[in-house]
């Protein structure tokens, strides 16, 4: 499975430097728990947007992955370093 995470720019600038890497490595950690195989690409573009692909069931691994992505956000004082 491919978990695609766009951030906009206009908030990357807004985040610290390594946000992006340590998010990737956080999502991967979490995701991986449920789908091992998952390849996590977190990058910045024009606009959010979040994908998923290559899921043996696409609807509930993306709803999968919205939470955990909720998850981590709001916990990012306990992961990013």
């Amino acid at each position: 499975m491919i978990v695609e995470i766009k951030i906009s720019k206009d908030k990357v600038k807004m985040m610290p430097v390594g946000s992006l890497e340590a998010l990737q490595r956080e999502m991967t950690k979490r995701v991986g728990i449920v789908y091992p195989d998952v390849e996590v690409i977190v990058k910045p573009s024009s606009n959010d947007s979040l994908s998923v692909l290559r899921a043996p069931d696409k609807d509930k691994a993306k709803k999968f992955v919205e939470n955990t992505l909720q998850n981590t956000w709001e916990s990012a004082d306990d992961w990013f370093y």
